[in-house]
């Protein structure tokens, strides 16, 4: 039977196999570059923030939907205690 770490690991291989399989690592990493070839002189500002609340509220989301909406399952599948998701939850106004 497959380790939980390495089936991850094949499913975020680094390595597309198809055009479209690009993963969110550059998915985010050429957002970045975007940002900052438009910052027009200015200095980036709370980019940590940006980032990661652009990221989580999405994963948040979709990891709902996958588990059909049962929290501690959405738990278990991130990693997070019951009380940390609803506290996200909360935070990001997903019902």
């Amino acid at each position: 039977m497959m380790e939980a770490s390495q089936k991850n690991a094949e499913l975020f291989e680094l390595k597309p196999r198809r055009a479209d399989d690009v993963p969110l690592s550059m998915h985010v990493k050429i957002a970045i570059d975007h940002y900052f070839a438009h910052l027009n002189g200015y200095d980036a500002v709370d980019l940590y923030e940006i980032v990661i609340s652009e990221v989580e509220k999405p994963l948040l989301e979709a990891v709902l939907e996958h588990t059909g909406h049962n929290q501690t399952k959405a738990a278990k599948a991130l990693g997070l205690s019951r009380s940390t998701l609803r506290k996200k939850l909360d935070q990001y106004h997903i019902s």
